[in-house]
């Protein structure tokens, strides 16, 4: 790496030689523009337009535009002689907590580099920030504007963020929700239930520029003579909402099968996953799969055995229903005979005794 500046952190009444370099680096595909006709770069080219005549680097300045049209010329010798205190010393001002710094007013970082005799003061900083979980505001100038910034420890250096000034930050009241909306109880809980169903580590490393990636492959297809092929666009989402609930619920579902298979799709794609897996045999274990089959081609034979008895059996139940039923019969009328034969006796015997 490079540095970018140097200077020194006022910390009290100790100096801190540092030297700065950017913490940060663009992995763009670097695409320029061309003719399309024939290819040619197009340049651009800085014409005074008054000559009408291209206007040498060295000989450029800045302006201010007045409100009547005239300009105002500024140097970069009288922009340097500025008199700035934070144009090469970081001056801390105070130590703040870290959460109480919104993550908007973050700008660009930038790694310190102990430079010379700083190196003990520099770790000393770096243990004590460390230490009290803070980090300290402090005021830096580079490439000609003045920003607030965070000194704080990161990894084993010390992580320069430069910040933006407050009336940089625009208000939210012209776009935020109005306050009378409604939520109920179930739709909070199951808004919590789908962030408890994605909670993780921050690990970076498991995500991808997966734009980059494309159009890589589509210059290396293209400088290979390949044809491109267009890849299918996703449905579009209309980001109407017809049920808050059901759409929760299905993102709960989804959230959870994803986080079980391991996969993003949702909870039928786990499903077709699982089938053949527990169907397909082993590639290595043939002959295991004869005697399942085997098992399997008996099976009938105890199923129609089964059905012989259950056939038997009501016919059994049928036979004594019958037996215990002609016996009843035959009892009722040997009863009905034996009182006929009586009837005459008495009648005779109620003649005599008159």
């Amino acid at each position: 790496m490079r540095s970018i500046w140097k200077g020194a952190v006022s910390f009290g009444l100790v100096t801190i030689p540092i030297k700065l370099y950017s913490a940060t680096e663009e992995h763009d595909v670097p695409l320029h523009q061309v003719h399309e006709k024939d290819g040619a770069r197009v340049r651009y080219k800085r014409v005074c337009e008054a000559e009408g005549v291209e206007v040498p680097y060295g000989e450029i300045a800045k302006g201010y535009d007045l409100p009547g049209g005239e300009t105002v010329i500024i140097t970069d010798e009288e922009l340097k002689s500025l008199p700035i205190a934070s144009s090469r010393t970081i001056e801390v001002m105070r130590f703040v907590p870290d959460e109480q710094i919104p993550g908007i007013y973050f700008s660009k970082s930038y790694y310190l580099q102990a430079d010379g005799p700083g190196l003990k003061p520099y770790v000393l900083l770096r243990d004590a920030l460390a230490g009290a979980g803070s980090s300290a505001l402090v005021k830096v100038a580079l490439r000609q504007r003045e920003s607030l910034a965070v000194l704080r420890p990161y990894q084993d250096v010390l992580l320069l963020q430069t910040m933006l000034w407050p009336d940089e930050i625009r208000d939210t009241a012209s776009i935020a929700p109005p306050e009378d909306v409604e939520l109920r109880p179930q739709e909070l809980q199951m808004a919590q239930s789908y962030i408890d169903a994605l909670v993780g580590d921050f690990e970076p490393q498991e995500f991808k520029d997966e734009y980059a990636e494309a159009l890589r492959m589509l210059v290396e297809a293209k400088a290979e003579g390949h044809e491109v092929a267009r890849a299918a666009e996703p449905a579009a989402k209309t980001g109407e909402v017809i049920d808050l609930m059901a759409a929760l619920e299905a993102s709960v579902a989804e959230a959870r099968a994803a986080r079980a298979g391991g996969t993003g799709g949702g909870s039928a794609g786990a499903a077709k996953k699982a089938t053949p897996a527990k169907s397909a045999p082993a590639k290595g274990s043939p002959a295991k799969s004869a005697p399942a089959k085997t098992t399997a081609r008996k099976a009938p034979g105890k199923s129609a055995t089964a059905k012989t008895t259950a056939k038997s059996t009501p016919a059994k139940k049928t036979a004594a229903a019958s037996s215990s039923a002609n016996s009843t019969a035959s009892k009722s009328t040997a009863t009905k005979k034996t009182a006929a034969a009586k009837a005459p006796a008495r009648k005779a015997a109620a003649r005599r005794s008159a």
